[in-house]
């Protein structure tokens, strides 16, 4: 007969609660809070995955209306990754600089399921998946790279809806970042003035977006604030490579159209 589930046992509370390993000598006070923070940035991260895949299945199957509840979802998300910031700025400089030197090459660079999330949402770069060596890693990320995006199942979605999206925007090549497409914008448009359930849609990919660039904007306050212009760990060059990622939308055709509504 089976144990009973409890509830450590269906969270597997002893393996997680063994995870926070600090290396720093003592160890430092905050190690702990740097770990915590960022091991509870990538569960995030994989829920947002999860929810995003599960957002373009539903554009696929023709049900915008779910698919804008999934979104409403991961924008409430991304409202607790910008709150953690809060929380990691708690962290005086002094305090990260007593165990910054035992993080040695690691760096939130390496974070591949935030490459992967940037990549459902239409940022695609080679270099996002060159830059992992580990196989496994590459292959996953791989399949992110050569698959079609968010954007690309959102289109598909407005023309089952009987919108004239240009065909070379439906077909267009998933490896490559979204650009801008006037003839999208059109439809987008068309969109906005005659269908006011899916132009709440369209408004929740835009909340997406500038969620996104919230949290990026935040996360490069949060970087000068604790090391200033120094190099970040791992040979980044910290701060200053961050702020160029800033005001880069994923989606800028619903930006461009803007002035035309």
């Amino acid at each position: 007969m089976s144990e009973a589930i409890t509830y450590g046992s269906y969270l597997r509370l002893p393996e997680l609660l063994s995870l926070q390993e600090p290396r720093s000598d003592g160890p430092e006070h905050d190690e702990m809070l740097f770990i915590v923070i960022h091991q509870v940035y990538e569960l995030w991260f994989k829920e947002m995955i999860h929810e995003l895949d599960h957002a373009s299945g539903l554009l696929d199957e023709g049900h915008p209306s779910k698919a804008a509840h999934t979104l409403k979802r991961i924008l409430t998300i991304l409202k607790v990754l910008v709150a953690q910031l809060d929380i990691l700025e708690t962290m005086t400089p002094l305090e990260f600089l007593s165990f910054r030197e035992r993080l040695e090459q690691a760096s939130g660079f390496q974070s591949y399921q935030f490459r992967e999330l940037e990549m459902i949402v239409g940022r695609k770069r080679r270099a996002m998946v060159d830059h992992f060596p580990q196989p496994e890693v590459r292959e996953r990320l791989a399949r992110r790279f050569e698959g079609r995006t968010l954007w690309d199942a959102l289109l598909r979605c407005l023309s089952g809806h009987g919108f004239a999206i240009p065909s070379d925007a439906l077909e267009r090549d998933p490896t490559e970042s979204v650009s801008e497409n006037t003839g999208v914008q059109d439809a987008l448009i068309e969109v906005y003035r005659t269908d006011p359930r899916l132009g709440e849609l369209l408004e929740r990919f835009v909340d997406l977006d500038e969620g996104l660039m919230e949290w990026r904007y935040r996360h490069v306050k949060m970087v000068e604030r604790t090391i200033g212009t120094k190099r970040g760990t791992g040979g980044s060059s910290g701060a200053a490579y961050l702020a160029t990622t800033l005001d880069q939308p994923a989606f800028p055709d619903l930006w461009a159209i803007r002035a035309r509504l």
